[in-house]
Order: structure tokens, then sequence, then C-alpha cells
């Protein structure tokens, strides 16, 4: 898993596979999931980040997984 923030479009973009994305579905506004041909996840995008966070500091990103 790869988690990237992009400041100029204030996107923060989780990959889960590296697998190409063929088809994106936006589940809610801001929360886009992007599916392979199979239909499996493989990235997930928050748009407006700093609107949806105010507080983030974004600087320094941290994934914390479940073991």
């Amino acid at each position: 898993m790869k988690l990237a923030y992009d400041a100029s479009t204030d996107a923060l973009y989780l990959t889960l596979s590296d697998a190409p994305p063929v088809e994106s579905d936006e589940v809610r506004p801001g929360l886009v999931i992007d599916y392979d041909d199979q239909g499996r996840a493989v990235g997930v995008e928050i748009l407006h980040v700093r609107k949806q966070f105010p507080d983030a500091d974004l600087t320094r990103l941290q994934l914390d997984l479940a073991s």
C-alpha cells in the first residue's frame, strides 16, 4: 500500500494494488474508489482534504494497520 498527498490538487490517494484502475465510483462527495477490471478496489482518493480534515498535519502522513 502507498499513501500520497498532492498539495496542488488537495487530494490524498491510497494505492491498494498495482493493478490499473478501469472504473471509478464517487461513493460520497469527495470520496472516490477506483476498481480494476475484476471489480476489486485498487485505490481510494479523498478530495478537498484540507476542507474535510482542517487540523490534519499533511506534512507527516502516517498509516496504522490493524494486525
